[in-house]
């Protein structure tokens, strides 16, 4: 959604092109005490966009998406998402953040001994959402992604191409300000991790931000999309 006002909203940073920046890192390090941590990573992510992050296993992809979750805070620097900083954060404000963002794992982390329906449901329950609303919300978001039919069924009876599918449903469902997608294609063939992509897409094109990790050049080269890179802790380009 385009925003026309001259002025602020909250504490959001308005981007030259009229969208809001959802996600920023300024000058941001984090050090590991043996492990590659990320050294003055500083880059920002608007409303209106689908942005990836590659690089090979251990170069700081995931201290990134940790960052962003405020599951690990700066060594120096600081991270604001949503307008909410870091540096500035109590610890029990961080669920606050949390509720801005959408996480889509590799591993799905779906509850095996519930099935699709509760599954979704549960940011809603876990925020004091209403019973009748968190019915109406999630069997809008299982239809929307055509897994309506899924809603009693247990995670195990589903492909890994529709365990995606919900997992992508279960983020969404609270209505995120961003979705972080972690490597979400990593257990999926071809066909099934082009799908994901265009189904990330057409929630970005409704107006989510989404960022997403991914090892894979090869499937999200050439999609129009900004890429970053990053190698042993440092962005390469953005």
């Amino acid at each position: 959604m385009l925003f026309f006002y001259s002025i602020s909203i909250g504490n959001l940073e308005k981007s030259q092109v009229g969208f809001f920046t959802v996600i920023a890192f300024n000058g941001v390090s984090y050090f590991f005490s043996k492990e590659i941590g990320v050294k003055d990573v500083n880059f920002e992510i608007s409303q209106d966009e689908f942005a990836f992050l590659i690089g090979p296993t251990g170069s700081g992809k995931t201290t990134i998406m940790r960052l962003i979750y405020m599951d690990l805070m700066p060594d120096e620097g600081f991270v604001t998402v949503g307008g909410i900083s870091s540096n500035k954060i109590k610890k029990r404000k961080i669920p606050m953040v949390r509720r801005k963002i959408g996480m889509v794992f590799q591993d799905y982390h779906l509850l095996s001994d519930r099935n699709i329906f509760e599954n979704v449901a549960l940011p809603l329950h876990m925020v004091g959402i209403r019973r009748d609303e968190v019915r109406e919300r999630v069997m809008n978001m299982l239809n929307e992604l055509n897994i309506e039919e899924k809603e009693k069924k247990k995670p195990f009876e589903l492909s890994g191409g529709e365990q995606q599918r919900v997992c992508i449903a279960r983020a969404l469902v609270k209505e995120p300000e961003v979705i972080l997608a972690d490597e979400p294609t990593g257990n999926l063939d071809p066909v099934a991790a082009h799908d994901l992509i265009k189904l990330l897409e057409n929630v970005n094109n409704e107006g989510t931000a989404v960022f997403m990790v991914s090892h894979n050049y090869n499937l999200i080269k050439n999609r129009g999309h900004r890429i970053l890179e990053i190698q042993m802790g440092e962005i390469q380009n953005q």
